[in-house]
């Protein structure tokens, strides 16, 4: 008997949601259960997937034929005794050998078994009293197990057992059968107070049982990680399980799986959109808050619709389950937490929600006893989760709140300083808006001089949302915000309130200009918005009384190189300098400094890396030490481009701890997503996911957050053989570098997409792509920044016909690099005269890719040097194959430890192509029912959602030969595509614990 736990849908459900997120506790589950004695102990809170966990491990013994037996304890108040247990050996009649064969003790289950009575031995005689009968009941029941073939018993919520079965219970844990597997779940969150931990009570005997020690011990289940969450919901809604709504999903749900699953379900059910709606040309690597309102959003798009939703059903019962069950004191400390929405004192708790000082103690003590609230630090609660304080906060009717937020008002103005943000925030909830407004501005002052700048922001954007505030007032508080918003790090908010701020007639002009001024940055520096420079040139005229703010202008002017703008750079530059001679002011001077150090850097000058050693790092104005900052960052990340990335390491590492230290956000976080970049171009493909996350957690979408990740999530696509995702990558990527003031990122953006076209014989495709990208690089004198670009392109002019336009780009990219640090564009330099001089058959074409791959061995970039060594491989074959299969086995090393799926297909098809041997190949054997070396290839892919034609053009096969495959790893992992990378994972698993 092996039933399916939980059970299998019935014909016309919905199918069971895919198992993700639990292979380390799957395998330890599932070794445990295979050896028995064990005692195994399932922790975990409602809805974290603790029945499915157990079930997947039951399914895990497939054809075992092991019983198993389950039974559930119940919130009833008063629970019949035994009950869970009872209930699981009722489903043993046709496991039980004949009576004459079972001890005469299992003859007490009689009484609470009558369906059994039949099978059983004669009841002992003295059953009737209540403690001989619990002794009775646990020795029959342990006799009746032992007697079963191998059973595993599951006792599931253990939180709501009896005393009779909790002691039941610890006698079979204390004395376990030598056969018997017992698994227990339970939410610790819902433990009587004061009870035991049941890993305390429930463990078993030291004594060997049967010649063999108990095995098992506690798995405790979390929330979901993010990728798990997109796991799940790429199983259920396929490509429409893009990042950003995974990232909603995930923060709704706070990782719970029933919770996540009950979006997923009204997903599905959700009509199609419709066929026009926007596609994902904006950061995705980040969202805000779930509670935050999607503004920028359509209202037929999923993800707001799923942020705006109420929250999932199976997460607010779990909340309002423990809830119920506090006492008056507890639910109006409760009430107060969920009304102050921060981590709060026990003496604000107490104050807020009308108690004494030992009804607070009480009632804090319950919340923190029912695992409502937590201690985030010394003398600090708050709720567990932002859902959870969701739920209590709409439990307090409206009336009810308004008091709390007056008592709240009144506790907080005792404190010194006096924290006016919190105060403004209650008092605008009870509706008193004239005193708000006040509050707010006072608050936004206060914040500026603490060094809080995203918090006067955040303030003065509220205040500027007011309708019928005071014009006098909304020029000065828009006047700050422009002043606070170079280090904005949720621009388009900043930059909504600033445009409808610079059509307002009654500012001063000078006023006007700087609003502009701050506006045109918001949009051409944050969000990438090259329009953002006809915003700063507007605001010149308006600033002719303030020339300090006009050079600044100027300076910002200087750094849009698009469209023949970049010939006039350094006019721009002058013309601040010449401002600043008769009107100094060191800040502005700084930036002058900075950009300057930009060019520099841009044009490869290597005289700039001694240059750079000269910043002031230790400057007491703050904007100074920002364009320090913004010097490090610029000149690190361009070292990227050309190639120095030791320097560019060092040099970003520097502006990120500056960035850090002196509090602007954005300059960090691009300061890390350069870093990552250096990861995945050093071959750490495994961290840039991760990192991506972790940084998400921490920053609001900026635009160049949005570009990086899908040019880097482009190429890890394009390399594991997502060629359809890879192309949307880089297709968001281009948009961007269709906006941006800077060519780099369209010049990246078109190397990947041409390469992808170049992979699918898409030759007009990609010169289309490649064209623009080349004039771009032309008009704004950026060769140095091609080394991407320039072996695409020449490759694309080959393909299609332009032999003499390959060469002429070759070499007019060459004369324009003369006596410049650009070691990565040299490297693709010889990697551009290699393809030219092979499509001519010269056999110099191997030792112009050797020496292409010697240099980006010597840059730290192993996947270049690898693409260099397959060339040089495959122009080396005619002539001297040794050498070419040396050659080629390395690029295929390389790639295998990358786990670059398409690149190592290629390679090896290649090689089967020129007859080079193989890697230390071995003979074809069988596998079995293992997955072959192909066949896993083919399940990754399937396991990402990789469609045949997509599986087929990453590993090189034709379309028949996938679909052998995909039926081959379908069969032998037992599942559908949906549910390959579960599959796989279980196998995985299970390897592991083999």
């Amino acid at each position: 008997m092996t039933p399916s736990l939980p059970p299998s849908a019935p014909q016309g459900e919905p199918a069971e949601p895919a198992f993700v997120g639990r292979a380390r506790e799957l395998a330890r589950l599932t070794e445990a259960l295979s050896r028995p004695p064990a005692v195994l102990l399932v922790e975990g809170e409602a809805g974290s997937g603790k029945s499915r966990l157990v079930a997947e491990a039951v399914r895990a013994l497939g054809g075992s034929g092991r019983p198993v037996l389950l039974g559930r304890c119940h919130p009833l108040r008063d629970p019949e005794p035994f009950g869970p247990v009872v209930d699981a050996l009722r489903d043993a009649a046709a496991l039980l050998p004949p009576p004459a064969d079972l001890p005469p003790s299992t003859g007490a289950l009689r009484l609470v078994l009558p369906d059994l009575a039949a099978q059983l031995p004669a009841a002992p005689p003295d059953g009737g009293e209540l403690l001989p009968a619990r002794r009775l009941l646990a020795q029959g029941v342990r006799a009746l197990l032992a007697a079963l073939d191998d059973p595993v018993l599951v006792v599931e919520d253990l939180q709501w057992a009896d005393d009779a079965t909790l002691d039941l219970l610890l006698r079979l844990a204390r004395e376990l059968p030598p056969r018997l597997a017992l698994v227990v779940t339970y939410r610790p969150e819902d433990l009587p107070p004061g009870a035991p931990a049941p890993g305390a009570v429930l463990r078993p005997s030291p004594v060997r049982a049967g010649g063999r020690a108990a095995g098992g011990g506690l798995v405790r289940l979390g929330p979901l990680d993010e990728p798990a969450v997109e796991e799940l919901a790429r199983a259920v809604l396929g490509p429409a399980a893009t990042p950003e709504l995974t990232r909603v999903l995930h923060e709704r749900s706070q990782g719970m799986p029933l919770a996540v699953e009950e979006d997923l379900r009204a997903l599905a059910e959700r009509p199609p959109a419709a066929p026009d709606r926007p596609t994902r040309d904006r950061p995705t690597y980040d969202r805000p808050p779930y509670e935050r309102e999607a503004r920028d959003r359509p209202t037929s798009d999923p993800v707001a619709e799923l942020a705006a939703a109420e929250l999932p059903r199976a997460l607010r019962d779990a909340v309002t389950e423990r809830l119920a069950r506090l006492g008056e004191h507890g639910a109006a400390v409760v009430a107060a937490a969920a009304v102050l929405g921060v981590p709060a004192d026990e003496e604000l708790l107490t104050a807020v929600a009308g108690l004494d000082a030992e009804a607070g103690a009480d009632g804090l003590t319950e919340a923190l006893h029912a695992a409502v609230l937590r201690e985030t630090a010394p003398d600090r609660y708050a709720f567990r989760r932002p859902a959870d304080r969701r739920v209590a906060h709409d439990r307090v009717p409206g009336p009810r709140r308004r008091v709390l937020h007056r008592r709240a008002v009144a506790a907080l103005e005792t404190r010194e300083p006096r924290p006016l943000a919190r105060i403004a925030e209650h008092t605008l909830a009870m509706g008193d808006r004239p005193a708000w407004q006040d509050l707010a501005q006072a608050a936004a002052d206060q914040a500026v001089a603490l060094g809080d700048a995203g918090g006067a922001r955040r303030m003065l954007r509220s205040l500027l949302d007011e309708p019928d505030l005071d014009p006098r007032r909304r020029g000065r508080a828009a006047l700050a915000l422009a002043r606070l918003a170079a280090d904005d790090v949720d621009p388009a908010a900043s930059a909504q309130v600033l445009s409808g701020m610079v059509a307002d007639p009654r500012l001063p002009v000078a006023d006007r200009g700087e609003i502009r001024l701050a506006l045109g940055f918001l949009m051409a520096i944050h969000s990438g918005n090259r329009a953002g420079f006809d915003r700063i040139r507007e605001s010149l005229e308006e600033l002719e009384e303030r020339p300090v703010r006009a050079a600044r202008a100027m300076v910002a002017i200087a750094m849009d190189e698009r469209d023949g703008a970049g010939r006039h750079s350094g006019e721009w530059l002058a013309r601040a300098e010449g401002l600043l001679a008769a009107h100094p002011d060191e800040d502005v001077a700084a930036a002058v400094r900075a950009t300057s150090l930009t060019f520099q850097a841009r044009d490869g000058d290597p005289a700039v890396w001694d240059r750079l050693d000269e910043l002031p790092r230790d400057s007491e104005r703050p904007e100074v030490m920002r364009q320090t900052t913004r010097a490090l960052y610029n000149t690190g990340e361009i070292a990227i481009e050309l190639g120095n990335d030791r320097r560019a390491a060092h040099l970003l590492a520097e502006s990120r701890r500056l960035a850090r230290l002196t509090a602007i956000p954005y300059l960090e976080c691009y300061s890390r997503l350069a870093l990552i970049r250096l990861d995945m171009l050093a071959g750490r493909w495994d961290g840039v996911e991760p990192q991506f996350d972790r940084l998400g957690a921490e920053f609001d979408d900026l635009a160049m957050a949005g570009a990086e990740r899908s040019l880097l999530f482009g190429r890890l696509a394009a390399g594991r053989g997502r060629l359809t995702l890879a192309r949307e990558e880089f297709e968001i990527a281009a948009r961007y570098g269709q906006r941006e003031s800077q060519v780099t990122v369209a010049l990246r953006a078109a190397a990947g997409l041409g390469g992808l076209q170049l992979l699918e014989g898409d030759t007009a495709g990609a010169a289309g792509t490649v064209g623009p990208a080349l004039a771009a690089a032309r008009q704004a004198d950026a060769w140095a920044r091609t080394a991407d670009l320039l072996p695409v392109a020449v490759e694309t002019l080959l393909a299609t016909g332009g032999g003499a336009e390959a060469r002429a780009v070759t070499e007019e990219a060459a004369d324009a690099l003369t006596d410049r640090d650009a070691p990565a564009v040299s490297a693709a330099l010889d990697l551009a005269r290699g393809l030219l001089l092979d499509a001519d058959g010269d056999p110099a074409a191997a030792e112009a890719f050797t020496r292409a791959r010697d240099r980006w061995q010597d840059i730290g970039r192993p996947y270049e040097a690898a693409r260099a060594d397959e060339r040089a491989a495959a122009a080396l074959a005619a002539h001297d194959r040794a050498r070419a299969a040396e050659q080629m086995a390395a690029a295929e090393r390389v790639y295998l430890e990358l786990g670059a799926t398409t690149d190592t297909a290629r390679c090896r098809k290649l090689r089967r192509d020129l007859d080079l041997g193989g890697i230390g190949s071995p003979g074809r054997r069988g596998y079995g029912k293992r997955l072959s070396p192909r066949e896993r290839q083919v399940a990754e892919l399937l396991a990402q959602g990789t469609g045949n034609q997509d599986i087929a053009q990453a590993l090189f096969l034709s379309p028949r030969t996938v679909e052998h495959h995909v039926a081959n790893v379908l069969q032998k992992l037992g599942t559908s595509r949906a549910g390959t990378a579960q599959a796989l994972a279980r196998a995985d698993a299970e390897d592991a614990a083999g």
